[in-house]
């Protein structure tokens, strides 16, 4: 199978990698999509989605490469907003930072993420039912993490997803070339979820129709 990745990172942000190094390793790691999404708040939106759009049209062959943000710890009230100017200056996924338990996300941000239809709300966490309902009910995408601290808790994510209809992708969450998941470790990460076998292959479809909806030609 070749998988999707739809959250990761390159030095535009945090991550080691120029775009052209990150995109080649995952083609070598044998995905047909991924998606760059680096961290942008009000002051580096302008800066960086233009560039990262540039590299996915440069760089889209034998890989499809979508461009995207992840708003990152900026205040609730302003993701509508800059949601809005993402989408405008052409990035085609937008990730929000959710209130992962292992970093000072500012509380009310997965609503707020939610409440602005993004497309993929990125470890969300202790994820309220409220909110997994919402998020069944427009359409956003939560994640299963394969990230360092932000995985302690895919089990919640995943088991409040099931109950209200929510619909889960796999992402890695790349910084790193070490983050890059093979195969036989996101199967894992997936069981470790709490999922049955078959989640891996069911994640990896909601990546597809995610992707499609992003524009990508799959």
């Amino acid at each position: 199978m070749r998988m999707l990745d739809l959250h990761t990172h390159s030095l535009f942000s945090d991550g080691e990698l120029i775009p052209s190094e990150l995109v080649r390793r995952f083609e070598a790691a044998g995905y047909s999509v991924v998606a760059i999404t680096d961290h942008v708040d009000s002051s580096t939106l302008d800066f960086v989605v233009p560039r990262i759009v540039r590299a996915a049209q440069d760089l889209t062959g034998k890989i499809t490469v979508i461009p995207g943000v992840e708003l990152t710890h900026v205040p609730p009230p302003q993701i509508d907003l800059l949601c809005r100017k993402a989408r405008e200056l052409g990035a085609r996924l937008i990730v929000v930072h959710g209130e992962t338990i292992v970093e000072p996300v500012p509380p009310g941000t997965n609503r707020a993420a939610l409440e602005a239809r993004v497309d993929l709300l990125a470890h969300p966490g202790l994820i309220t039912p409220e909110d997994a309902r919402m998020a069944a009910d427009r359409g956003v995408f939560l994640e299963i993490s394969s990230r360092k601290g932000h995985s302690l808790t895919n089990g919640h994510v995943a088991g409040i997803a099931r109950q209200y209809g929510a619909r889960l992708v796999l992402d890695s969450d790349t910084h790193s070339p070490g983050d890059i998941l093979g195969e036989p470790l996101a199967r894992k990460v997936v069981q470790g979820a709490g999922l049955d076998p078959s989640g891996f292959d069911e994640l990896q479809a909601n990546a597809r129709l995610l992707a499609a909806r992003a524009g990508s030609s799959l």
